[in-house]
């Protein structure tokens, strides 16, 4: 059977979506097995954290350079090299024998996931040129991206109460060898720049060491302490080689992250919202999970279901209704509509009691996360890619996916961190273990209700109305260097 070329296209925005949801789900359906993992490899408690950090900082230190990458050696090459790594170190973690194995391997995983989540933005945004059809792209792939890491929570629970924690790393092994196969046939080819216009390594060491040691200062922050002289030199440390990267970059003639594309107010107001938003995205499915489990006694299995109706909520916002939503009202609007919605949800959660129920007071919160979750993500990429040239697509999209995962990283320390503190001083004022930790998780969702309602005023002040691409930049081959918009 002969197919046409929109379904192919379709097919191949499928496939990308796939290889995305393996890599996002990634991110929570590990923290479910935690426990389990922890007890038969043997974790200290201080060590076991490095299983989800090992991943973080790999990931988020090097999306930047995979997404240049990408620019300059082709987009499915980086794609299916990423995704390829992330499938052969999913195994690795299946077959961890000890925990220093299984810490690499999830740094394998991390340099993989990051070598392919930052091509799929750029591919997807070169298929379709048309605006519906870009805007109907963009809500699959949101959908997918804000609905994996609490679908993740249902994928972990039931792997690991059911069958063993390392399955949570072995059912990667079929969807990476699918998603494989037919990318090598469905995903269109990007012959990118080349080497030979020239290779920034002062900023390639660079945007791999600042975003790496930073969030390894967060990570480390919330663990021994955010005042503590260790912190200090690990955030002094970040803050000079970017800017020292900045420096960089503003004098190479081929620069790893062209400055011009931050001229865009939407690139840096959009990417300033993806990297709050998902503190308080992770705040509602991380510290839920735990409120669930330790306040609550809800088993693994039965945690992720309870997370269900948030998927399904994103999901169905993104696929059915963000879309039209930003035609009617557009990007901006539709964005600050979802803020609004989800702050509302974790302003709700502040008040979760010991003796809660799901009805009454978490499924209100995930409803409203959800829906907010699915109003913002379709428009915050859109706004921040929409002024983005073929030239620069890989390193605008890595961008995106950086501000995301940094916010992410931010938010799982900070939110930790306050909760551990906050429940270890009811503890000493005399209070009982469960009344403690519901303390200490209502600081964390006020936390990230704050986050959010700093994303608002960001949306408010800064962005506005997207520009789309021209449509000669549109319909330019994807060979060579094309000029980006971001340049005038």
């Amino acid at each position: 059977m002969t197919l046409t070329s929109d379904t192919r296209r379709w097919l191949a925005v499928l496939v990308l979506c796939l290889g995305q949801l393996m890599i996002v789900l990634d991110v929570t359906v590990v923290n479910v097995a935690l426990p389990q993992i922890e007890r038969d490899l043997h974790f200290s408690p201080a060590t076991i954290a490095w299983v989800v950090n090992g991943y973080l900082i790999a990931f988020g230190g090097l999306l930047l350079l995979a997404g240049r990458l990408g620019d300059l050696l082709g987009r499915r090459l980086v794609f299916s090299a990423g995704l390829g790594l992330f499938t052969v170190a999913s195994v690795l973690c299946g077959l961890a024998p000890n925990a220093e194995m299984l810490i690499a391997a999830r740094f394998l995983q991390g340099v993989g996931g990051a070598a392919a989540s930052a091509m799929v933005l750029g591919i997807l945004v070169t298929i379709f040129r048309e605006p519906r059809q870009t805007s109907r792209v963009m809500g699959v792939y949101s959908a997918v991206a804000s609905s994996g890491g609490s679908i993740g929570l249902l994928v972990g629970g039931a792997l690991t109460q059911l069958v063993s924690w390392h399955w949570v790393f072995f059912v990667n092994l079929p969807i990476g060898v699918a998603t494989l196969a037919l990318g090598s046939v469905l995903i269109p080819r990007h012959r990118g720049a080349g080497l030979h216009h020239g290779f920034d390594l002062p900023g390639t060491l660079l945007v791999t060491a600042a975003p790496s040691l930073g969030i390894y200062a967060i990570l480390q922050g919330a663990d021994s302490g955010w005042l503590t002289a260790r912190t200090g030199l690990l955030a002094g440390a970040t803050v000079a080689l970017a800017a020292l990267f900045v420096a960089v970059e503003s004098r190479v003639r081929t620069p790893l992250v062209p400055l011009r594309i931050f001229r865009s107010r939407n690139v840096s107001g959009a990417n300033a919202v993806r990297m709050l938003f998902p503190v308080g995205l992770f705040g509602s499915f991380f510290l839920g999970a735990l409120y669930l489990q330790n306040v609550l006694g809800y088993a693994p299995l039965r945690t992720g279901i309870a997370f269900l109706p948030q998927s399904l909520a994103i999901g169905a916002v993104s696929l059915f209704v963000a879309g039209r939503v930003v035609a009617r009202f557009g990007a901006r609007s539709t964005l600050i509509a979802g803020l609004l919605l989800a702050t509302g949800g974790l302003a709700l959660m502040t008040q979760a009691p010991v003796g809660g129920s799901w009805v009454a007071d978490v499924l209100p919160v995930t409803l409203l996360v959800g829906v907010g979750a699915g109003l913002v993500f379709m428009p915050s990429v859109t706004l921040s890619m929409a002024e983005a040239g073929p030239a620069d697509a890989g390193v605008v999209s890595g961008l995106a996916n950086v501000a995301l995962q940094i916010g992410g990283a931010l938010g799982i320390a900070v939110l930790f961190g306050a909760a551990a503190d906050r429940t270890a001083s009811l503890r000493a004022a005399g209070s009982a273990l469960p009344a403690a930790l519901d303390g200490g998780y209502r600081l964390g969702f006020a936390i990230a209700a704050g986050c959010l309602a700093a994303a608002i005023a960001v949306a408010v002040t800064v962005l506005r109305p997207a520009r789309p691409v021209p449509a000669a930049l549109d319909a330019a081959p994807e060979t060579g260097v094309e000029p980006s918009p971001l340049a005038a």
